[in-house]
């Protein structure tokens, strides 16, 4: 027997009634991005290796696929390089394109290559999938979607405010109830200022992200690893376990920070986030987390994380601001801040807790029984009736028997199926019967259009 064909680990097929409960997200999403303004653009699923290369850190460098370049790679390439076993050094010769990792990296490209075109500031949005060669695990996936939000071309932090109102409009539509954290990564430079690891804020930042899912004695040990000189990390404890309400948090802040000129301007952008929200109807909770540094070098200002209060799962939202992205294509002085949901993490939450609403199984709503030429020829005119109002109608392709068509109808949970014969089609009443309550009954395609767009 054949051995079944299979797909690469960390992505997943969709069948069409998982399509519609994920197209039910980006939907929603989309909808919600247009309210605030944001407009639609798309970019290549791959990217020249040295766009993405370096933008990520040294951890997400690691998780780029790389794409082999088309013809004879090997080419250029000399028996002693081979030899040499250099990953690195053979991939930057025979791979010139990656995957994109994220979508913000090939924004800023977009931005730069077109900025002749751009009106500033530029509010876009992208819903398209990204690829990274991480260990597949629950929640976690080598292919998946991203919805990304960006403002460039403007310092103002509004448009941070913008962003947490619009994180809370798409979770109330969705149901989810989540906590929304905020930092700064100026607030981490200042801590790490006042250790005396200056030097160090990547790998200090890079290793308390990771809190909540290796532990506190592990982070400590990783910023051992690191070289983080024991005094500096038992001066870091109280400061990344500091808890109580917001406002407490920024009061300890200000004076831990008060010889931190930058650690105190992180305070100072908290606090005028956190102002701005009091006076705005936000129903999830917004809280300031010190913990929260995600991981990316890019971010030079306020930070965002979701995370889903009644499941148990990673982030499923996640940006912050990033004042120098563009700078590195040679655009400099253009400051963006943005917003990205996590599609696919989304839909495990929304299935787990099963809050789609019944409209998101978009189907067949009528089916007409085929019984033959002549019915099948009457028939079509009234499926292309019922289209035109907007319902989804088909009739069934093949004239077989009568119980492979209804089962066909309960298969695909279509609650209307008509059955036209030669009486039906004498008199012009059409037989419907109500799958759902076992109900049939004789009405027209007028009242059928009706019973249909009311239910």
């Amino acid at each position: 027997m054949a051995t079944k064909p299979g797909i690469p680990k960390g992505t997943r097929d969709f069948s069409p009634a998982e399509m519609a409960k994920r197209n039910y997200i980006f939907d929603t999403i989309r909808e919600v991005f247009y309210t605030f303004g944001f407009q639609p653009i798309e970019t290549p699923a791959m990217e020249n290796f040295s766009t993405l290369m370096g933008k990520y850190g040294e951890e997400g460098d690691k998780l780029l696929f790389k794409i082999l370049n088309s013809g004879d790679c090997l080419n250029n390439i000399k028996d002693d390089e081979l030899l040499e076993r250099n990953a690195l050094k053979f991939a930057a010769k025979v791979c010139e394109k990656g995957l994109r990792y994220d979508l913000t990296v090939p924004f800023a490209r977009y931005v730069v290559a077109h900025r002749d075109e751009l009106s500033f500031p530029f509010k876009r949005f992208q819903i398209q999938p990204v690829w990274r060669a991480d260990r597949p695990q629950k929640g976690r996936y080598r292919e998946f979607y991203q919805c990304d939000a960006d403002v460039v071309g403007s310092d103002s932090l509004l448009n941070e405010v913008d962003l947490v109102q619009m994180i809370d409009a798409v979770y109330l539509k969705f149901g989810i109830r989540v906590s929304i954290k905020m930092n700064n990564r100026k607030i981490l430079t200042g801590i790490a200022e006042i250790i005396g690891q200056a030097d160090k804020i990547v790998d200090i930042t890079v290793a308390i992200d990771k809190l909540d899912k290796i532990g506190l004695d592990n982070v400590n040990a990783e910023l051992a690893e690191k070289g983080i000189p024991a005094k500096a990390i038992e001066t870091l404890q109280p400061i990344i376990q500091l808890s109580g309400d917001n406002r407490s948090k920024l009061a300890t802040l200000r004076t831990v920070l008060a010889t931190s000129e930058i650690g105190l301007k992180g305070v100072d952008e908290m606090e005028f986030v956190l102002n701005s929200l009091e006076h705005l109807d936000i129903k999830n909770e917004v809280e300031v987390d010190l913990t929260l540094a995600r991981g990316l070098n890019y971010y030079t200002g306020t930070i965002f994380e979701v995370k889903a209060l009644d499941v148990q799962i990673g982030s499923i939202s996640g940006g912050g601001r990033y004042d120098n992205l563009t700078g590195i294509f040679g655009m400099p002085g253009v400051s963006g801040v943005g917003i990205s949901f996590g599609a696919d993490r989304i839909y495990d939450v929304l299935n787990q807790l099963d809050l789609y609403p019944k409209s998101a199984a978009r189907g067949t709503q009528v089916m007409f029984v085929n019984f033959g030429a002549a019915e099948a020829a009457y028939c079509l005119p009234l499926v292309a009736k019922l289209r035109a109002a907007g319902i989804a109608s088909e009739l069934y392709p093949d004239s077989v028997k009568m119980k492979k068509q209804m089962s066909f109808a309960n298969d695909h949970a279509i609650p209307y199926v008509v059955m036209v014969g030669e009486s039906e089609m004498q008199s012009g009443q059409l037989s419907v019967k109500n799958m759902v309550t076992g109900e049939q009954g004789a009405m027209t395609i007028e009242e059928l259009v009706a019973l249909v767009a009311k239910a």
